[in-house]
């Protein structure tokens, strides 16, 4: 005998003689009881089943006394047990009430039609757990779950659950035996997981516990249903391998006048209870005398109440209550019975009301009543849902005490997330255990990192990998990286966007200030070199090949100096169409000069009589016609650029990290790389000319420096291409703006600076008589 089950037994009696004082129900009735223990053998389970039928000592059937009888019988039987028990009191349709845990497949009315069950169903016991370990992030838990058809059920609710919310099951047990099956638990996942799920549901559960007790793994979390039964007595739980328990037990109110009830069961006062005798002997040390049936040598007034809770609970247990419902249930019926049998007329010698048993379904199957804590009670399916629970904990002290303490509560019909509430704080884990164990198969991703799963394992099992350099994940355990957009950037741990910063090509930029300095200075030369021009514009050596191509030169020079300034600075529509058209222009016209003052040396040099038309092109001064042709060409080219796809601000998101780059997109690539190559084109003409005229006689003679000079471009703009296309963002208006003033100082310095040499260091050589010395 258990002490949960001699707890049954007092809550059996105790709602036996709180009715029977009740004037409401059942006045001046008294309900009476026969107590049977069916223990595990087949032919005692019949014997007492006729018993219950028949009466004591009668052979089936042929019994001619009519005699009063039981009206109903209470069980808590298991599966096994209603098999050899219940058929045979179906067969005459004997009322059976079962205050066991709630079996959904007894709900059959047409197969048990004489069976009813007080305990509310175990809807919602596996939402609740998983709501248990969904708030201390368990995501790796073991299932041990007795075999039979409610732990089938349980299993399909709880896995159902934990596949909803990303839960996953280390392994799962389905055990008769915990003693032969639990060796291989022990051996495989002892190390993985700190969480087990158990759900009992059978008569030996007392054994099944204590066989854990003996195999089980320690340091533990366990969690489970109040069917829950470990041995409680005689063990010191402080190194207790279920040291920190967590039970569900269904939430009810708690029955006033049971404790005093308990407290005042004596053997002077039930004298007829052996199990009571047996407790206080066992644990008052009391000793028995077997000449009158006494105890001796016991404490005065002895009581049940004063046990610690580890070897009696005064409080009900959930079997303890739903007993003391069943019996407040059968109670109603037969006092719904009873009003109508007064109702009727009276009848002649009647003295007692005899009834057969199976009368009393009609008022079975309909009553419904508040007990006297104020909880509902009914037999309706529909209608039992186990809504509400406590979350207990096992408090362990030394000598084998345990208390047992409600951290918490789990409601069904609470807004989702509010569902549970805990006290924490309440709870006592595995000993040498201060913070709330841990139990996952891989530690959570943190934010930067995305799950990888593990080939062939469970969905909670996978690898960490860090996001791409273009993704980011804000949040653990993300299962993809998301990419951010083009004006945002992710920080160094990828776990955050952040605004990125509005560039160019910036007058305060370093790179700016050196190419705007550099453009300023070259433009000061250049307006140098004209103004010295100007001045010595009676000279031999600036008269020489065409003065005005000179000047027409230095003015394009300096203006191709100055429209690299255009690249400089926040881009606007404006400059962006300036940017290229002022570039474009501006260049043509200078190697346009250098066209014709190369054709004007040609013609210099190869023209030596008089009246020839070739010396009338030279008089005439037709090669300057050149450059007006020449740009009229590019002018056109850049009006049809401009007309159709002329180019636009745009932005750079990717070439430089953390900032959005604002450049000028050419629009049509087509039509920049046909000005481009015109004017590449013209260059090449005019290193061509100026090549092959390069052994003309030297003096005043700008073949050569013509020639190099148009090296100098060529070889510029030929390395600016594919720079130009390898390069992005502000290093690329970079190089656009270099590659123009390297061009440009190139055409300066190999065209001009011989001459300024000439002009201020040797003066004498810049003169008629110096020309003909230096001929002679």
């Amino acid at each position: 005998l258990t002490p949960s089950n001699y707890q049954n037994y007092l809550a059996f009696t105790f709602a036996i003689e709180e009715i029977n004082v009740n004037p409401h129900i059942l006045p001046n009735i008294s309900l009476g009881y026969e107590f049977h223990n069916f223990i595990s053998s087949h032919w005692v389970m019949l014997e007492n089943s006729f018993i219950l039928l028949k009466g004591q000592h009668k052979i089936p059937n042929y019994t001619c006394r009519k005699e009063s009888k039981c009206a109903a019988v209470l069980t808590e039987m298991s599966w096994g047990t209603s098999a050899q028990i219940g058929p045979l009191l179906e067969l005459y349709r004997f009322p059976q009430v079962t205050f066991g845990s709630f079996d959904p497949t007894l709900t059959d009315s047409g197969q048990y039609p004489s069976l009813y069950q007080v305990a509310p169903k175990d809807t919602y016991l596996a939402l609740g757990m998983v709501s248990l370990m969904l708030h201390f992030h368990w995501t790796w838990v073991g299932l041990l779950i007795t075999e039979g058809q409610k732990g089938l059920q349980f299993l399909s609710d709880i896995r159902a659950e934990m596949d909803r919310n990303r839960v996953c099951a280390a392994f799962v047990k389905m055990v008769s035996s915990v003693a032969v099956s639990y060796l291989s638990f022990s051996k495989k996942h002892e190390i993985l997981i700190n969480v087990v799920v158990t759900y009992y549901d059978t008569d030996s559960t007392y054994a099944v516990n204590y066989n854990l007790v003996q195999h089980s793994v320690s340091w533990k979390v366990w969690v489970t249903n109040s069917r829950w039964h470990a041995d409680l007595s005689g063990r010191d739980f402080i190194l207790d391998p279920f040291h920190g328990t967590l039970v569900f037990s269904h939430q009810h109110e708690e029955i006033s006048g049971f404790k005093n009830f308990v407290q005042e069961a004596t053997p002077f006062k039930y004298p007829e209870d052996t199990y009571l005798f047996m407790y206080l002997s066992k644990n008052f040390h009391c000793s028995f005398s077997e000449s009158d049936c006494a105890l001796k040598n016991c404490t005065p007034n002895a009581s049940l109440a004063w046990l610690p809770p580890n070897h009696f609970d005064t409080a009900m247990s959930d079997g303890s209550y739903n007993i003391y419902n069943a019996v407040y249930l059968v109670a109603h019926a037969l006092h719904a019975m009873h009003l109508e049998e007064v109702q009727r007329p009276p009848t002649r010698c009647k003295q007692v009301m005899t009834f057969p048993p199976w009368q009393l379904h009609r008022f079975l199957k309909n009553i419904q009543f508040h007990n006297p804590a104020g909880d509902q009670v009914n037999l309706d399916d529909r209608r039992k849902l186990d809504s509400e629970y406590d979350i207990l904990n096992f408090w362990n002290f030394p000598e084998g005490l345990r208390l047992k303490v409600k951290v918490g509560t789990f409601s069904s019909h609470a807004p989702h997330g509010q569902q549970m509430t805990l006290s924490e704080d309440l709870i006592e884990w595995a000993t040498g255990t201060a913070e709330t164990p841990h139990s996952v198969c891989s530690e959570s991703c943190n934010p930067g990192f995305r799950k990888s799963p593990q080939e062939g394992k469970a969905a909670c099992c996978f690898d960490c990998t860090p996001c791409a350099d273009n993704e980011i994940t804000n949040d653990t355990d993300m299962e993809q990286c998301v990419k951010y957009p083009d004006h945002q950037y992710a920080n160094t741990q990828r776990n955050h966007c952040l605004q990125k910063a509005v560039t160019f090509l910036a007058y305060g930029d370093p790179l700016g200030k050196a190419l705007a300095g550099t453009a300023l200075s070259l433009t000061v030369l250049a307006a140098a070199v004209l103004g010295l021009f100007v001045k010595h514009r009676h000279t031999p050596i600036v008269k020489a090949n065409n003065r005005a191509l000179s000047y027409t030169l230095l003015i394009s020079l300096t203006c191709c100096f100055l429209c690299s300034l255009l690249f400089i600075g926040r881009p606007s529509t404006a400059t962006c169409i300036l940017q290229q058209t002022s570039f474009a222009v501006v260049f043509t016209v200078a190697v346009s000069t250098v066209l014709a003052k190369t054709i004007t040396v040609v013609l210099a040099f190869k023209v030596t009589a008089p009246g020839r038309r070739m010396r009338q092109l030279l008089v005439s001064g037709a090669p300057n016609s050149i450059i007006p042709i020449c740009s009229l060409i590019q002018l056109t080219l850049c009006g049809v650029w401009m007309g159709t796809n002329p180019p636009y601000i745009d932005t750079d998101a990717h070439s430089e990290h953390g900032h959005i780059i604002i450049v000028c997109n050419k629009g049509s690539l087509t039509a920049f790389y046909c000005v481009l190559g015109y004017l590449g084109s013209l260059a090449l003409a005019s290193f061509t000319v100026a090549f092959l005229a390069r052994n003309l006689p030297a003096t005043f003679n700008e073949a050569k420096f013509l020639t190099f000079s148009m090296l100098v471009f060529c070889s510029v703009w030929v390395t600016f291409l594919p720079v130009y296309h390898s390069t992005k963002g502000k290093v690329m208006v970079a190089m656009e703006v270099f590659s123009i003033l390297a061009s440009s100082a190139g055409l300066l310095g190999c065209i001009f600076a011989p001459k300024c040499y000439i002009i201020l260091l040797k003066p004498e050589r810049n003169s008629l008589t110096g020309i003909r010395a230096k001929t002679h």
